[in-house]
């Protein structure tokens, strides 16, 4: 039986297909489907790969900081790390600066992964850019990092 009609004074839900949590959802799965085959080669899993992109592009860089920029939260960061530094990836140290701070380095090997990867990494990207069109992409981007600024 179906839903009963809303009452006149309340905002009907929007269709699935104009929704934006799924539509980006929807987004996410076509883009990520290639780099996870890449991935997959290594048995790297997404979030290893965002946290070793971060902190490839920061190093040394704060724990805090990896959560926000590889979007993972804090409690799950922290495992990921773990088993990170057991697999000779990464290595954390208590910052000098800030006693409290956990500062994350790449290891020769976590290096060794993203140089492995890089080369399909940028040509994914390249093709998505071609596909989807290189200004199309940039302003979808911009657009994206407008919405996360809001309020």
């Amino acid at each position: 039986m179906p839903d009963p009609k809303p009452p006149s004074n309340q905002l009907p839900l929007i269709a699935t297909k104009r929704s934006l949590p799924i539509a980006l959802l929807r987004a996410r799965e076509k883009v990520m489907g290639p780099f996870r085959e890449m991935l997959s080669a290594s048995g790297i899993s997404e979030q290893k790969w965002r946290v070793l992109r971060v902190v490839h592009e920061r190093e040394p860089v704060a724990q805090a900081r990896i959560a926000e920029e590889a979007c993972l939260m804090l409690p799950s960061l922290t495992r990921i790390l773990k088993a990170m530094e057991q697999d000779g990836l990464l290595t954390r140290a208590t910052s000098e600066d800030d006693r409290r701070a956990t500062l994350v380095r790449l290891t020769d090997k976590g290096h060794a992964l993203i140089a492995q990867h890089s080369q399909r990494s940028a040509e994914i990207a390249e093709k998505l850019a071609e596909d989807f069109g290189r200004d199309r992409l940039e302003e979808l981007l911009d657009l994206l990092e407008d919405l996360r600024r809001l309020p």
